[in-house]
């Protein structure tokens, strides 16, 4: 065992590390692995760290910033990757690893696996509801676009736009593949949306997400969850116009509406500006038809109903007739009353002798009418002063005071009621006896006696008071004067 050991070349850590660093970069230069993607680390540094693995056994990978900033696809644990680079060892942990140069999907059903994933983790999170859609404004004045300056998708939809109904376009420069896009992508989406209403930069009624064909690689950061949760947050109504028409990416199902092609985005953006004044022009029409076949078809009626009223001049005919006679006998009248006035001051002289027998005659008569008035008016007063004088006289015949002055009186309880016989009235109650001259209180005693009421002794014992005195009600005569 010693000459053995003897024998036996003596390296140290660091050169038997390096050999074998050696030994495995000359012997796996360049290799291309499949496998399944474990973990996946990406450190502030930029570079990631993942492992590579099957059912058998694990190799760790490294892919460096560099190369990592220039992937199609962003590494995610799950997927099925091949992964192209040299493998080399890392001395310092005593493992073999790859630097991976580049790395893709091992095959479309990886991603299409990865796809349906997500689709389904969206889909819990409800970014697909329909009730979430908003409607797109039927002409918008201002359409935000978000796709690649330098492509023919924004010639198109530019074109598209002018054929149909120019509009205000504002154009957001983005990537719209490679590493990175899907950032710019969702950045510009929001920024759309953080424009103010009325700001310098007028803020879009309506945005176009677009981009031409490609493979699914292409394509594949129009599925990255920034994009979508961005479609998802936008206030403003978005239109996907990804790929052509049999392309579908996550971006179509969160949208508002999805067009199968970026020309398709155009045309519903905006309706056909010609389109629309033939269809003016056609309501016009129909509008004015309509309202002249209305007024006719009043009109007609109206004259229907006037041939019942009949005509003016008939119904008026008798009424004006009458006026005109009566304005000619008026003017006639007027004319003659006004020629008798003149032929009677004509014929009368106005001289003093004629005033003063007039004035006398005036003077005769009203001391005449005077006499006859004075001689009614004594007439008149002397009748109606014996009509009252035989009321009055009737009056007094008939008054109970003539009664009481015969030595009658009458008996009131302190209620005022007449008291008629000796049962009525409750011992001990006061009563109010009405005599010609006055009246006086007294109490009911038993048997239906009137016992005078006394007034209370004196030094009688304090506390102690005669009932008081009933206030009888005192009969009201009403005297009425006949005419």
């Amino acid at each position: 065992m010693d000459t053995i050991s003897g024998n036996v070349h003596e390296y140290s850590v660091s050169e038997l590390s390096n050999a074998v660093k050696r030994s495995i970069e000359d012997g796996f230069g360049y290799v291309r692995v499949k496998g399944e993607l474990g973990r996946v680390s990406r450190p502030q540094s930029g570079h990631l760290y993942l492992d590579l693995k099957d059912d058998k056994a694990v190799l760790n990978g490294i892919i460096w910033k560099g190369v990592a900033s220039r992937l199609k696809i962003a590494p995610e644990q799950g997927m099925e990757v091949i992964a192209s680079g040299k493998m080399t060892t890392f001395p310092g942990q005593s493992r073999y690893q790859i630097i991976i140069d580049s790395i893709e999907p091992a095959g479309v059903g990886a991603l299409m696996a990865l796809l349906e994933e997500r689709k389904k983790k969206l889909a819990a999170e409800g970014l697909f509801a329909s009730e979430l859609k908003k409607p797109l404004p039927f002409l918008p004045k201002v359409i935000g676009v978000v796709t690649s300056p330098s492509g023919a998708v924004i010639r198109d939809i530019l074109h598209r736009l002018e054929d149909r109904f120019q509009r205000h376009v504002l154009i957001w420069p983005t990537a719209v593949q490679g590493k990175g896009a899907e950032d710019k992508i969702a950045e510009a989406i929001r920024g759309f949306n953080a424009l103010s209403p009325g700001g310098d930069i007028p803020r879009p009624d309506v945005l176009i997400v677009a981009r031409g064909g490609g493979s699914l690689e292409d394509l594949w950061c129009f599925n990255e969850e920034a994009v979508a949760r961005a479609v998802a947050e936008s206030e403003i109504p978005l239109i996907s116009a990804v790929g052509h028409e049999t392309d579908t990416t996550l971006i179509d199902y969160v949208s508002d509406q999805r067009a199968p092609t970026p020309t398709a985005a155009a045309e519903m953006a905006v309706p056909v500006r010609n389109e629309l004044l033939t269809e003016l022009l056609n309501k016009e029409r129909r509008l004015i038809s309509a309202s002249t076949q209305t007024f006719e078809r009043r009109r007609t009626a109206l004259v229907s109903a006037g041939r019942g009223l009949g005509r003016p001049e008939d119904l008026l005919g008798p009424s004006i007739q009458r006026l005109d006679r009566a304005s000619d006998h008026l003017k006639s009248g007027l004319r003659m009353r006004v020629e008798r006035a003149s032929t009677r001051m004509a014929g009368l002289r106005l001289s003093p002798r004629t005033l003063t027998r007039l004035i006398d005659d005036g003077r005769a008569n009203l001391h005449q009418r005077w006499a006859r008035g004075v001689a009614a008016k004594g007439s008149i007063l002397d009748r109606r002063h014996e009509r009252l004088k035989s009321a009055g006289q009737l009056l007094g015949s008939l008054s109970y005071e003539n009664v009481l002055k015969r030595g009658f009186a009458m008996v009131r309880d302190d209620s005022g009621k007449i008291i008629r016989s000796a049962g009525e009235g409750a011992e001990g109650a006061g009563i109010a006896i009405r005599f010609a001259d006055g009246e006086r209180d007294a109490t009911l005693g038993a048997g239906g006696v009137i016992t005078p009421a006394k007034p209370p002794a004196a030094g009688s014992a304090p506390g102690k008071s005669s009932p008081p005195k009933p206030k009888a009600a005192k009969p009201t005569i009403q005297k009425t004067l006949f005419d």
